[in-house]
């Protein structure tokens, strides 16, 4: 057996760590899309999330959205890590323009 530790991400102050969905390989009429055509997708779900940013008080400003929560992210903008073979986004919460209701 081999055995590794998993690297997680654990994320601070306000910033939150959002998995991209993949974009789909197929058009709706059943053509497969070449890579070069496909574009990032701007929509996403909440991995990990800070505990939030303090105020002029002291006071801490919980974050708005939560783990598991499907949201809409800016085209450009945040830091791209991998870990583990999987691509997220870090973003500050403030600059997710949107969350998704079921």
């Amino acid at each position: 057996k081999q055995w590794y530790q998993r690297r997680v991400a654990i994320t601070a102050g306000d910033r939150v760590l959002v998995s991209r969905v993949a974009a789909a390989t197929k058009s709706k009429g059943g053509i497969m899309l070449p890579e070069s055509s496909v574009k990032k997708q701007n929509e996403g779900e909440v991995v990990a999330v800070g505990e939030g940013i303090r105020n002029a008080d002291g006071d801490v400003i919980p974050n708005a959205v939560a783990v598991g929560d499907k949201v809409l992210l800016p085209e450009y903008g945040g830091t791209k890590i991998i870990l583990d073979d999987e691509e997220f986004v870090l973003v500050r919460d403030s600059e997710i323009l949107g969350r998704f209701s079921e």
